[in-house]
């Protein structure tokens, strides 16, 4: 699954600050900290960051049909 453009709850724009969650916390930095340094606050947008998992890689990998 590919991160929503908006929050699904709210309809915050989260989409543009995903990249840069994801490579700050696979260097090991805390998640709470980086959500703060986005401006994530709201619960439901927090939510979205933690619960995502980045499947698209693995899906690509297989051919349709």
């Amino acid at each position: 699954m590919i991160i929503p453009i908006r929050c699904f709850s709210c309809g915050k724009p989260v989409a543009h600050k995903w990249e840069t969650f994801k490579e700050n916390v696979n260097k090991g930095s805390d998640i709470k900290k980086e959500l703060d340094d986005a401006g994530i606050k709201r619960q439901c947008c927090r939510a979205l960051f933690m619960g995502h998992i980045d499947t698209i890689d693995i899906i690509s990998k297989y051919k349709r049909g």
